[in-house]
């Protein structure tokens, strides 16, 4: 893979970090700017919601611009958004930055996307994507824990200053190995657009094919983030383990998505269909085992990883699949796939939260990660040769 990939990847752990950093930081931020833990929580929320958003708006902004211009100055705007962050003491500004930080991170991972498809032969977008989003599982294996462990031994602030220093060597990387693209041909008029024009590419979301792959990696990703919100109480309240076994949960799910996009990045290029028949049902039954078997601290923690590799390695393939369906959108096709991640990002963990109530508690967001794949699977059924490369982009291979 080329060495771009690995410094965009780069990037993203550190957008990665800050995407996930604040559910140890939170009590500490509410107490330093004066409001309810409760309140806090809007933090994580905004965020979300600012990825959602911003994926197909900051996409659509800089599809006219040179993708290293793009990725820089997606750069230049996350690295202002925390050094804010850092600064203030008003909870108004911090939230504003967190939106500000999300917009920065969805235009930057759409155009990444985007980027990583052209840097690789046609049918290796696959791969590209899973090295992408090892910068992302990288971040709750090492950043999300490294981000706690600074909070706790200076401040909140410091895990800011943090991120923002970790986007110097990504913008040197960016320059260093980003080719500069005007994105027009020799002899095009300044003043004519470049690209495909935009009513085009957004037409393609009618596509069948691709509306069925964005469904399906949303129901995914709202499986994994449903139980990984509220992993927590899982491992203190069910399983009766200290609280510091919290961050060896984490750590092992991270570890286990690293493993599973790697994997799956392997496949999902060639043999998505079978990724999809095989990985689909072991990650529900993997789900209903967890939420059977949840009590029994072994059984949880290897369920954890295994849970975090089937997760990541289906959802990635489906996120690949993207890709592949929307290359008629060249410079949107990025933030069709960072939306459709956000929203079952965003989606996953509001369904979970709902069944806390419910008669199984703390298991709930695990049941509710099972129906969500469930559905998926039968989503899936149906149109399962849909999932399999198309007769065009067989032709590439």
């Amino acid at each position: 893979m080329p060495l771009p990939l690995y410094l965009l990847a780069v990037a993203l752990f550190a957008m990665g970090t800050s995407e996930f950093m604040l559910a140890g930081l939170l009590p500490d931020i509410a107490a330093d700017v004066g409001v309810p833990v409760a309140t806090a929580g809007l933090l994580t929320s905004a965020f979300a919601i600012g990825m959602v958003v911003g994926a197909p708006l900051m996409a659509g902004l800089a599809r006219q611009w040179p993708q290293r211009s793009s990725l820089l100055g997606f750069l230049g705007l996350f690295l202002v958004a925390h050094v804010l962050g850092a600064c203030t003491s008003s909870f108004t500004v911090l939230l504003a930055t967190r939106i500000l930080a999300a917009l920065a991170n969805a235009g930057f991972l759409a155009v990444a996307l985007t980027a990583a498809a052209a840097l690789v032969p046609p049918d290796r977008k696959g791969r590209a994507l899973a090295v992408l989003l090892a910068g992302i599982t990288a971040a709750t294996i090492a950043g999300v824990p490294g981000g706690a462990l600074v909070g706790t031994l200076l401040d909140w602030r410091a895990t800011f200053w943090g991120i923002a220093l970790l986007c110097l060597p990504s913008a040197l990387g960016v320059v260093s190995s980003i080719p500069v693209k005007t994105g027009r041909t020799k002899g095009e008029r300044p003043d004519k657009p470049a690209g495909p024009d935009l009513r085009r590419e957004l037409a393609e979301l009618l596509r069948p094919r691709l509306v069925l792959v964005l469904l399906l990696g949303a129901l995914v990703n709202a499986a994994t983030f449903g139980t990984f919100t509220f992993l927590a109480p899982i491992v203190t309240e069910v399983a009766g383990l200290d609280p510091l076994w919290v961050s060896v949960a984490l750590v092992l799910f991270g570890l286990g998505s690293f493993a599973g996009v790697t994997v799956a990045g392997r496949l999902s290029d060639r043999r998505p269909g079978v990724v999809v028949a095989v990985g689909g049902p072991l990650l529900l039954s993997g789900w209903v085992t967890l939420a059977l078997t949840a009590s029994a601290p072994v059984a949880l923690l290897i369920l954890t990883f295994a849970q975090g590799a089937l997760s990541f390695g289906l959802g990635s393939t489906l996120i690949a699949r993207v890709l592949y369906e929307a290359s008629d959108a060249p410079t949107m096709a990025g933030s069709y796939a960072t939306a459709a991640l956000n929203v079952g990002a965003t989606a996953g963990p509001v369904l979970a939260a709902a069944t806390l109530t419910s008669g199984s508690a703390e298991l709930g967001p695990v049941w509710a990660s099972s129906a969500l794949v469930a559905g998926a699977l039968l989503l899936a059924l149906p149109f399962r040769q849909a999932l399999e490369p198309s007769d065009d982009q067989n032709s590439v291979r």
